[in-house]
């Protein structure tokens, strides 16, 4: 039995990145889309290899589906486990419109009309707060329908001002409904050099300081890396945000194969962030993926272990604008998926490692995890998902805290946020708990091993 997750997407980014992350969850378990929309399309190939009476293709669909019927049963719809929000309806006219519109139930759409205008405080505090129980309620009748849920996966951006403030409103709710649940969001961070909004340092640090209470796992991606793997990875010059989305969906569905697949060590999202956060605050990641294809590209031809390692620790395909090399990893994770031998996976593991080895700090020894899925992606014949959480971060928290103190200190654009009933004290709050946190980020960098001579000395006296 998969244990369920309820995802949420908020905001015109979350949703178009989760519309492209449900295309893509179908498209694995063998779920139609515009013909036989939600039905299992493999109904002559399944096998029930654990001998439980279910096959194992229809219990890894449950993780994110919901069956409308009895399972077994040809006529049953699979049903996304989706909340899909937005303070205006534009974006949630065009999934209806799109190959994945049949999939969702209606009731789960939620969308106001007014819009959050770039404000994290309208989508926070005002426009975001008429919405929310319609959202709880929606978020309530999905774990209803669930035999014993692991937690809620979260995609937003923190530029704009539905992501950013209702997306973070949304994850405090959670938080403080279902406490015992594990939270993990997909969080789309401003770039230095692709920026669509003035005001977007204050939207990421006032939501960066809600992530730091209320999420359990947070995945970094920013647009500046997405668009450098577009032009010299995939050597597209002029991408879309269908591409871009496309690259996340790759990334999200590497994530959570652990969640849906059987594989040597069945994971869920309390194992990865047991794994993944050695303190609390510090459950930010840094994501990769290999090999990255266009959607067009054909299935990948001659890729070994080597080749997918070498990959996923390059810059290059890093989904955050950071550079390894200036922090140290503090934990990592690697996802491959398709037909691999275990003992190459560990060998080839080890090996880069040990190359990389100043970047890993000295005092968690074993902090590399490996994990095995047999089931492949769509988009090539083995894969592999990095999962990283290091101390090079603090660049991107920096940057903001800069940016934000540049407008802050002269109050612009204080006004708008003022309007809907924000206290200055709330901007200062955040700037002083994201400055923290890259405190602490660079205290963990800089600790280094200490074997105390107490410790000998008490082993001394026991003898």
């Amino acid at each position: 039995m998969g244990r369920e997750i309820i995802h949420i997407q908020i905001g015109q980014c979350g949703n178009q990145m989760g519309n492209m992350f449900w295309q893509a969850t179908a498209l694995e378990h063998e779920i139609g889309l515009e013909e036989k929309s939600g039905q299992f399309t493999q109904w002559d190939n399944i096998a029930d290899k654990d001998g439980d009476g279910v096959p194992d293709e229809l219990e890894s669909i449950e993780v994110f589906f919901n069956p409308t019927r009895n399972k077994m049963e040809a006529e049953t719809r699979f049903v996304p486990r989706a909340i899909l929000v937005d303070l205006e309806p534009g974006t949630l006219d065009v999934i209806k419109a799109s190959s994945c519109g049949q999939l969702y139930k209606p009731d789960n759409m939620i969308f106001g009309s007014n819009g959050a205008g770039n404000n994290w405080a309208k989508g926070h505090y005002t426009e975001g707060a008429e919405l929310i129980e319609r959202v709880l309620d929606g978020i309530r009748q999905e774990l209803e329908k669930c035999d014993a849920a692991q937690g809620f996966q979260l995609m937003h951006s923190l530029g704009g001002g539905t992501g950013s403030g209702m997306g973070t409103l949304v994850l405090l709710k959670v938080r403080d409904n279902y406490p015992d649940r594990m939270t993990s969001s997909f969080s789309v961070y401003p770039s230095p050099k692709v920026s669509d909004t003035v005001v977007e340092p204050y939207n990421a640090v006032l939501s960066t300081h809600q992530l730091l209470e209320n999420s359990d796992a947070t995945s970094i991606i920013d647009n500046e890396a997405l668009y450098n793997i577009v032009h010299n990875v995939l050597k597209l010059y002029e991408p879309t945000y269908a591409e871009l989305n496309h690259l996340i969906a790759q990334v999200s569905c590497g994530f959570s194969a652990s969640m849906r697949f059987s594989g040597q060590l069945n994971g869920d999202l309390r194992k990865l962030a047991v794994n993944l956060v050695p303190f609390p605050r510090l459950h930010f990641f840094l994501v990769s993926q290999a090999p990255l294809l266009s959607k067009e590209a054909e299935k990948a031809q001659g890729l070994t272990v080597q080749d997918l390692t070498n990959q996923c620790l390059s810059p290059t395909n890093f989904y955050s604008h950071v550079n390894d090399t200036e922090g140290k990893y503090l934990a990592t994770s690697f996802i491959y998926r398709g037909k691999l031998d275990g003992y190459s996976v560990e060998t080839e593991v080890e090996r880069q490692i040990k190359k990389k080895e100043e970047y890993f700090v000295e005092w968690i020894p074993s902090n590399v995890k490996t994990n095995m899925i047999n089931v492949p992606p769509k988009t090539s014949s083995i894969s592999s998902t990095f999962i990283a959480n290091t101390t090079a971060l603090k660049a991107i928290f920096q940057r903001l805290v800069q940016q934000f103190g540049q407008m802050y200190r002269r109050k612009a654009f204080l006004h708008w946020y003022k309007g809907e009933g924000m206290d200055e004290m709330e901007f200062q709050e955040a700037d002083k708990n994201v400055r923290d946190l890259i405190t602490e980020y660079q205290d963990k960098e800089d600790a280094k091993l200490e074997l105390e001579d107490s410790m000998d000395d008490d082993d001394d006296e026991d003898i």
